[in-house]
């Protein structure tokens, strides 16, 4: 029986005091109105909003993010597919270069649970590969073509031949690999300085991919997806012309290092961890937590931005998590 199960028996109300710690406490209102804002921002660019649901990693979360949106959202792992798509989210675009031996489980996915999975690829040898194993499965998938707009991470010049190349790769594999667009992800926002800086990315990622768009249009190829987006891109991003959809993740939950780039407040952060003061060393200035590395992540990279990060701002428990001085 869980701790939650035994209140509930108990008779005893749900609060921070009597939740065994460390313990992630979400806000749900604060979840809410994150999400409502993204939507917003959706609908007044006239954009489908498809969420990676990396972070959350929860079909209650997925549910009021894509609240009157078209349902689609955005995976990263084999696991999150079949977790999502047992729970009735069957768009999915599987927004990492793909394996060719874990098509086997996302093809189980489109058949099982009447999925559509969209991949994406980069490069020719991926292209034959993937094709040559969803050929032997019997399956069929839709294919985004992803394109690097700075990042430096993964895709292809947008500018450069192996678009076309790529393009012709696919349209030979159909019908068992069918292009569908392009996709990128300007991911070297999260490195930015200020709000100017991550707006230029922002146009860069938006202007490289519609120029994709364009050089596949024109050569005769589908391309009805164009699909960007990482949260501090579309927070700041002055246009979206040429855009389908946006893809961004975090600004569900938020974090020091979003509000660090001005992408959210400290009380936009709707995720946070209720730890228990188990010691104190008067000596050298420490208090000592129930919450070691693993609860707390030993992703320090808000303090690339601010120095007071850690990791992590201690707030009372009581409070609305104003810091404590």
């Amino acid at each position: 029986m869980t701790w939650a199960a035994d209140l509930a028996v108990s008779g005893q109300p749900l609060s921070l005091q009597n939740i065994p710690t460390p313990a992630l406490v979400l806000d749900l209102p604060v979840l809410e109105r994150n999400c409502e804002r993204m939507r917003r921002l959706a609908t007044a660019h006239g954009v489908e909003l498809r969420p990676h649901l990396k972070t959350a990693k929860s079909a209650e979360v997925a549910r009021i993010a894509t609240l009157g949106q078209p349902g689609g959202i955005t995976v990263s792992t084999v696991a999150e597919a079949a977790y999502f798509a047992a729970r009735g989210f069957v768009d999915l675009t599987y927004a990492v270069g793909i394996a060719p031996d874990k098509l086997a489980s996302l093809d189980v996915l489109q058949r099982e649970h009447h999925a559509d999975i969209r991949l994406i690829a980069d490069h020719p040898s991926q292209v034959s590969a993937v094709a040559a194993r969803a050929s032997a499965l019997g399956g069929a998938f839709e294919v985004l073509i992803e394109v690097d707009t700075g990042g430096g991470r993964g895709g292809i010049p947008p500018e450069g031949p192996e678009l076309l190349e790529l393009a012709g790769l696919l349209a030979s594999a159909a019908p068992t690999l069918r292009l569908v667009g392009v996709l990128t992800h300007a991911g070297h926002s999260y490195h930015a300085h200020g709000a100017a800086e991550i707006t230029k990315v922002a146009e860069a990622e938006r202007a490289g991919a519609v120029l994709a768009a364009s050089r596949l249009r024109a050569a005769g190829h589908v391309c009805r997806v164009v699909s960007v987006g990482s949260t501090p891109t579309v927070l700041h991003a002055e246009r979206f012309d040429g855009v389908t959809e946006i893809r961004p993740g975090v600004y569900t939950l938020f974090d020091l290092h979003q509000a660090a780039l001005g992408c959210c407040g400290i009380r936009d952060i709707a995720a946070s961890v209720l730890a228990t003061v188990i010691g104190h060393n008067e000596r050298v200035g420490r208090i000592v937590l129930d919450a070691g590395g693993l609860a707390l992540s030993k992703d320090v990279s808000a303090n690339e931005l601010r120095t007071d990060a850690g990791y992590g701002l201690i707030c009372p428990a009581i409070s609305d998590c104003s810091p404590v001085p």
